[in-house]
């Protein structure tokens, strides 16, 4: 690898772990304060739903695309998730700040089952945050093996989360007020 991209790797690496600390402090902070912009935010969560299935679609296609061999097309598609993902946190950080939360009304096996998704979506969402960034930047800095590496996780619980997501949503809307 040229000198210059290990040097934008190691930087890109601390802003990967500066944003990982910032969301992870917002969604331990949301939880707890809220905040009254005077603006009804509860228009979101089907917009957060839609960003979901948009990066679940996007890295399916960045799946398909990279066993094509088509980077340029890979890359896109990554970006696009990335691109989501990006709108999807900024819009469930607003969401949650201002925004009461909705408990899930549903009974018996169906909340089982709810918890279970829920439980499993926020825990593996919060965990591959800052690999899903490490293996961007070892991406886009041409790193390939090390990224390889880190997609052979980091992509299937990506994927996970982006369709849990909707699911989630789905399953909570007939609760919402």
């Amino acid at each position: 690898m040229y000198p210059e991209n290990i040097q934008r790797a190691k930087s890109m690496e601390f802003y990967a772990k500066l944003i990982s600390f910032a969301v992870l402090s917002l969604v331990l902070l949301m939880r707890n304060i809220k905040i009254d912009l005077g603006i009804d935010f509860s228009f979101l969560p089907p917009i957060h739903a839609v960003l979901n299935t948009f990066t679940a679609i996007a890295l399916v296609f960045a799946g398909y695309f990279i066993k094509k061999k088509d980077i340029t097309k890979h890359r896109y598609a990554i970006y696009a998730a990335m691109f989501f993902s990006f709108l999807f946190l900024i819009g469930y950080v607003l969401y949650h700040f201002t925004t009461k939360e909705t408990s899930y009304c549903g009974e018996g096996n169906y909340r089982i089952i709810y918890y279970f998704i829920l439980i499993t979506h926020i825990i593996l969402a919060g965990v591959s945050l800052p690999f899903i960034l490490y293996a961007f930047i070892r991406g886009f800095n041409y790193q390939i093996e090390a990224h390889k590496k880190l997609v052979r996780w980091v992509y299937p619980v990506w994927l996970y989360v982006a369709i849990t997501g909707p699911i989630v949503y789905l399953m909570l809307a007939p609760c919402y007020p």
